[in-house]
């Protein structure tokens, strides 16, 4: 089953699954009860300094190919998270990972580089992709 990413606010489907934010912000003034995920994983979206590079927030908005390596870099350090999600998917488990609204063009958003990590490691686990 492959992962799927959305936008938080994006549609749910019937085929989403387990609804999981992974931006290290919750979106502002949402109530709990319009929430649309069922698990917020903050720490495997990008650190508050990364967030700000990538925006422009202190300097000149980062670029993607640099972002993409130090968000990679950081995920190191996620290795256990990731090999949890990879082993849910492993047991049959659909996973929809979601992220900001503003992350339009979801090649360059941290959720398709964290859906290519828990790939990755669902072939390391078990030698083929989306079990």
């Amino acid at each position: 089953m492959p992962i799927k990413t959305k936008r938080w606010d994006d549609p749910i489907e019937s085929d989403d699954g387990t609804r999981i934010l992974v931006a290290r912000y919750r979106p502002r003034a949402l109530r709990k009860e319009l929430e649309t995920w069922s698990e917020w994983w903050a720490d495997l979206g990008p650190s508050a300094a990364l967030h700000a590079a990538f925006y422009g927030k202190s300097g000149p908005p980062m670029a993607w190919s640099v972002y993409r390596g130090a968000y990679l870099g950081e995920m190191l350090a996620a290795k256990d998270r990731i090999s949890t999600l990879a082993q849910r998917v492993i047991a049959g488990e659909q996973l929809t990972l979601l992220c900001s609204t503003q992350c339009v063009r979801e090649s360059r958003c941290h959720r398709s580089l964290l859906r290519d990590l828990i790939d990755a490691e669902v072939v390391r686990l078990c030698g083929s992709p989306g079990a």
